[in-house]
């Protein structure tokens, strides 16, 4: 097929197939994509997440994390059109911000996010519901990371909460204390215990809740002394570093500082020199001197992409096993071709949408951030 063919009648109703697209060459495919960008200009915005495939990445008008992308799309007046090059709840964040006259496409419907898939509405309005037999919920405010279903920051939304970031995490963290007496913290649990620990509160104020337990797994004792209540739910990628892997480069390469991102244990960020978002990580390796030495625990497409961008320091990646975000991955040069060959001749595919009332309800959450920010 001939990239003309892309460009069909704009009165085409079916969209074209993926199987069209899986199997061509990358060369006549970066050629569609190249081509649908001149034309749509600056109606069409692509945005590339750090932790994105190089080839894909390469065709983004902007590149960050999740929230900076999304925050940058909805500053932007002339888009109509965003393809997201993420992951699910990302694009869902992306409609939630924009106008209603922008459509948010996902490549690959498939890429989600296991972080986010390990804290649903149900369980959460459960736990909400077990915990009010105990102590009061108007004590609690809740608090989702942005790594969430739009439907969880809703809930957020609709009962004080708020939503926050890597890099925001203390200060929505200070702001919830200034409100309610505790905080429910989800879904992720090493970026909430990492960030409580740094601002003095004990780990005996810190219950895990297990959705799959009664009580979360706590005693009624635990969860009236709390303070932070964290649903168990990691990252899949920042959860394999091990302390092991921190001493192995220490010893294998003396002066190395080790870098990692909060979502690792406690353990290794203990270990660590420094730990800090994907902005921070980013920022820590550009504005270091020549010869700098690192060892860095984040995504390994994000880790190999700052070995390449400074070669005038030593980059290495914190584990000798391939630790990269699998769902990421799915979002490749065919699918981003696809996408963008159906938007072009006005038959979109995998268009994002959060209905209403849960957008509604979200950006009140996400709004609640971007004061604290």
């Amino acid at each position: 097929m001939s990239s003309a063919t892309v460009t069909a009648q704009a009165t085409a109703t079916t969209p074209l197939p993926f199987e069209d697209f899986r199997t061509r060459p990358t060369e006549e495919l970066e050629q569609v994509i190249r081509e649908v960008k001149a034309r749509q200009a600056d109606s069409l915005m692509i945005l590339g997440h750090h932790y994105q495939q190089d080839e894909v990445i390469a065709f983004a008008d902007l590149r960050g994390d999740s929230y900076k992308l999304a925050q940058m799309a909805a500053q932007n007046r002339s888009c109509r059109s965003i393809v997201f090059c993420g992951v699910h709840f990302m694009a869902e964040t992306a409609d939630i911000l924009t106008s209603s006259e922008v459509d948010v496409v996902l490549p690959d419907m498939a890429a989600g996010c296991s972080m986010a898939d390990m804290a649903d509405l149900d369980s959460v309005e459960a736990a909400w519901a077990d915990l009010g037999e105990v102590i009061d919920t108007e004590q609690i405010l809740p608090v989702t990371y942005i790594n969430s279903a739009a439907n969880l920051k809703a809930f957020c939304g609709r009962h004080g909460g708020i939503v926050c970031t890597s890099s925001n995490a203390r200060a929505v963290l200070d702001w919830s204390f200034q409100r309610r007496q505790r905080v429910l913290f989800f879904p992720d649990q090493h970026l909430g215990r990492n960030t409580a620990r740094s601002m003095g509160i004990p780990l005996d104020q810190m219950p895990i809740w297990d959705p799959r337990l009664p009580m979360g797994g706590n005693t009624e004792d635990a969860v009236e002394k709390s303070r932070v209540i964290l649903w168990r739910g990691h990252c899949s990628v920042h959860q394999m570093f091990r302390t092991e892997h921190v001493t192995q480069f220490r010893k294998k390469y003396p002066g190395i500082q080790v870098l990692v991102h909060p979502e690792c244990t406690m353990q290794v960020v203990d270990a660590a020199d420094l730990a800090g978002s994907t902005e921070f990580i980013l920022k820590t390796v550009q504005q270091a001197p020549a010869g700098s030495k690192w060892a860095i625990g984040t995504e390994l497409h994000l880790v190999n992409r700052l070995a390449k961008e400074h070669p005038d320091q030593e980059v290495h990646f914190l584990s000798p096993m391939v630790c990269m975000c699998a769902t990421m991955y799915r979002i490749d040069v065919p699918h981003l071709a696809w996408s963008l060959a159906n938007l072009d001749r006005g038959t979109p595919v995998n268009i994002v949408r959060v209905p209403d009332e849960t957008k509604s309800w979200a950006r009140v959450a996400l709004d609640r951030m971007l004061e604290v920010s």
